[in-house]
């Protein structure tokens, strides 16, 4: 008797990048989230639609669409061919961009170029004093060892943008305290700071010594001082404070209307809320106010004109229904039968022919 054996540990595998569980899932929301893992478990699949992943999430397309914008702005998706969109250092997803929104231009700008560095020059390098203690030295803050692309990615940040080595052994420190040791992570915060014009250490510090102090108070508003922001919620902050230049009493201001007005954190609300307030050249919370006021000025000037208008259509159809009574015309007769049938008896009693 022949026996079939299965083996029970041949199962299929999903694997999720670190760099995506360190630096992005928590600022995510849970249905983005969600979202993320479908594409990622069916990246390799041919013509997966947006209908498809809502179809398998319950979810609406528009929802699914929302999903996907939200990674192609942070960077975990993007467009790679005219016809196929692709998830970060993976396999190519298939998906129709008919439905299937690209990255914007800005987006595209703003992602990551990938260091050229060979083995060898990475080694050349090496010999070089200082380049090796700075390895060393971040090594030792990141509290690991270097891949090969760990290595290019510094030269990289040292060789191309001769970022000197103060700043990049601050960079690491700076990392490192705020609990980030992914190399991705430094190397985003290196290329950020890169194109703020930062040049030295005590440059660095400053500015993110005041993006930490606001950077804490938003999270503090969201309820959220338990943990560090991650890198989509600092890019939004960075854009508040720096791009925008709003101070706190403004980002705090939309940071409360978002709890308000959805019940729970959400940077991408608050965002949206800013960049109205940046559109409306609003500058202090004086102004939001100020807008809210002749905002709340235009809704009660629009109440009571359709409240006239309202009141201007019930007196035209109260009129129209008085019109075709057919008896409108007539005078009402006040006459009292009751008297003139008893006048009427009386005098057919005094009539001398009865």
């Amino acid at each position: 008797m022949s026996r079939i054996f299965k083996d029970r540990l041949s199962i299929g595998v999903t694997a999720v990048a670190d760099t995506f569980i360190d630096d992005h899932m928590a600022a995510a929301n849970g249905e983005y989230v969600k979202v993320y893992l479908y594409i990622l478990r069916h990246q390799n699949e041919e013509d997966l639609t947006l209908e498809q992943i809502a179809d398998a999430l319950n979810h609406t397309e528009a929802d699914v669409r929302r999903a996907v914008n939200y990674w192609q702005k942070a960077g975990v998706l993007e467009t790679v061919q005219e016809n196929t969109v692709t998830k970060e250092n993976t396999a190519n997803w298939h998906i129709d961009l008919e439905v299937m929104p690209t990255a914007s231009k800005e987006t595209a700008a703003a992602q990551i170029p990938a260091p050229a560095y060979s083995a060898a020059q990475v080694s050349r390098l090496n010999e070089n004093e200082e380049f090796s203690q700075l390895l060393y030295i971040a090594q030792k803050y990141l509290n690991k060892a270097f891949t090969p692309r760990d290595c290019q990615v510094f030269a990289y940040l040292y060789d191309t943008l001769g970022m000197n080595i103060g700043l990049l052994e601050y960079l690491a420190e700076y990392c490192a305290q705020n609990g980030h040791t992914s190399v991705r992570y430094l190397e985003t915060v290196a290329l950020n700071w890169h194109e703020k014009g930062i040049r030295t250490a005590q440059e660095a510090q400053e500015y993110s010594t005041s993006y930490t102090k606001d950077a804490f108070a938003v999270m503090k508003a969201f309820g959220l001082n338990s943990r560090k922001p991650a890198v989509p919620e600092q890019k939004m902050m960075e854009k508040w404070f720096k791009d925008y230049g709003f101070d706190r009493e403004l980002v705090l201001e939309a940071c409360s209307r978002t709890i308000n007005a959805i019940h729970t954190p959400s940077f991408q609300y608050a965002d949206s809320i800013l960049t109205d307030w940046k559109k409306a050249g609003v500058k202090t919370l004086k102004d939001v106010k100020g807008m809210d006021a002749r905002r709340a000025e235009r809704a009660s000037s629009a109440a009571k004109r359709f409240q006239s208008y309202g009141n201007a259509v019930n007196d035209s159809q109260n009129n129209r229904k008085t019109s075709n009574n057919q008896f409108h015309n007539f005078k009402q007769r006040d006459t009292d039968y009751d008297a003139l049938m008893l006048q009427n008896v009386k005098e057919w009693m005094d009539s001398p022919n009865k």
